[in-house]
């Protein structure tokens, strides 16, 4: 059963009601926990099968398009560096229902936008939603779960990938089936993100935070630019969302040019993001049991290598094969957070790291997959691009690799938080 630690403004109970109260908030936090990490991806892998309409509706050029698949990465690190000084003032709790609140407003309101411009700020609005939950869940399951790190994030990442996978694979079919409009088949997943709010509301009450920590833990900012481990963390998680964003935009293609029918090339990618939800469970459940992850990253990493290797030299005889090995290279993802969660001491310290290597490492990431779409557009084939990608996977590896040290950034800055 989960087992939390009451939050220090909470109402006080008797003994014999105590133990009782925490399991039930425990298990209401952490169905809370994954039903938001259901709603972090749909707003953008909802968007990429209906752009086309969306587009067209609404005069979209293709030069905004284009940028249109930027704003996510760099929604996530300007918002998600907002994040720990909103915690500390309001309270983890209370900024991660905000931004399920703004995930549901933007994405309801911009399937009513009648311009581009209009249907972008929306747009934003529930990245930005998006980008201080993606923060502050690691800084909530360490708060509240703090000898059950793994087994959250695994939760928390099973939860994401399945929202990946389910929002990729179904919104064009239930588009259809809602008279092919492309406003109710963005819009039907606010009413999904709509569901978190209101169970978040209900942890806010019942958690009553008034800020993110207590006393030397609000105050103390650590200088975490000292931290050799955040800085690794934040190239490992850049280079991984590279390669992640890279994938998602570019596979069907990839399959397609080598032969493989549009309708196949679209299964295996909702294959590559299913494949997340099994692993994304185990793995840190996995590499929490060990203090020191260095292992899962040279395996992930070097499963990558052969995936992409593979897809750039015979992507037609092995489709499957390749598709396995890229889809768990991705769960450098899951591993990266579950180091997020190990590296820092406190839940105050795992703020602002996750807040520094998610921020820094989504900006690292917006070139590649512009990159990518110009390295094909110049050579007209795979190889470089796809070689690229591979390529990529050693310094990810070398990062990866120091930031798997079981080492915590608090003792690196010379700080230690209460």
């Amino acid at each position: 059963m989960p087992t939390t630690v009451e939050s220090p403004t909470a109402p006080r109970t008797t003994p014999a009601t105590k133990p009782a109260k925490a399991t039930r908030l425990g298990w209401l936090l952490a169905f809370a926990i994954a039903f938001a990490a259901l709603n972090l991806r749909p707003v953008v892998t909802s968007l990429g099968p209906l752009l086309d309409k969306v587009r067209t509706d609404l005069g979209m050029s293709a030069t905004v398009a284009g940028l249109l698949t930027a704003v996510p990465s760099l929604c996530f690190a300007v918002f998600g560096l907002a994040a720990p000084a909103l915690a500390r003032r309001l309270g983890p709790v209370v900024v991660v229902t905000a931004g399920m609140f703004a995930i549901t407003f933007g994405v309801l309101a911009r399937s009513f936008a009648g311009g581009t411009a209009v249907f972008l700020l929306l747009t934003a609005l529930a990245l930005a939603g998006v980008a201080v939950s993606n923060v502050l869940i690691p800084v909530v399951i360490k708060r509240y779960f703090p000898d059950r790190v793994g087994p959250m994030i695994g939760l928390y990442s099973m939860a994401l990938s399945a929202g990946t996978a389910v929002a990729a694979a179904v919104t064009v079919p239930l588009t259809s089936a809602l008279g092919d409009s492309w406003r109710l088949g963005l819009g039907v997943w606010g009413l999904l993100a709509a569901g978190a709010v209101v169970l978040w509301l209900v942890v806010a009450f019942l958690r009553r935070e008034r800020g993110g920590a207590t006393g030397a833990q609000a105050a103390a900012k650590l200088p975490i630019l000292r931290s050799r481990t955040a800085w690794a963390l934040a190239l490992f998680l850049g280079l991984q969302a590279t390669s992640a964003y890279a994938t998602m935009g570019w596979l069907p293609q990839i399959y397609q040019d080598a032969g493989v029918s549009a309708g196949t090339s679209g299964v295996l990618l909702a294959y590559v993001m299913a494949i997340g939800i099994p692993a994304s469970f185990i793995l840190p459940n996995l590499a929490a049991r060990r203090g020191d992850q260095r292992l899962f990253v040279v395996v992930l990493g070097l499963c990558g290598i052969a995936g992409y290797t593979g897809l750039a030299l015979a992507a037609d005889s092995a489709p499957w094969l390749w598709a396995t090995l890229v889809g768990l290279s991705m769960c450098a993802f899951p591993l990266a957070l579950t180091m997020i969660g190990l590296r820092a001491r406190t839940s105050g310290g795992v703020a602002q790291l996750s807040a520094f290597a998610q921020g820094l490492g989504y900006l690292i990431s917006i070139p590649g997959p512009i990159l990518i779409g110009t390295l094909y557009q110049h050579t007209h084939a795979w190889y470089l691009p796809l070689g690229f990608l591979a390529l990529l996977l050693v310094p990810q590896i070398l990062t990866g690799s120091r930031a798997a040290r079981p080492r915590h950034i608090e003792d690196e800055t010379g700080m230690t938080q209460a």
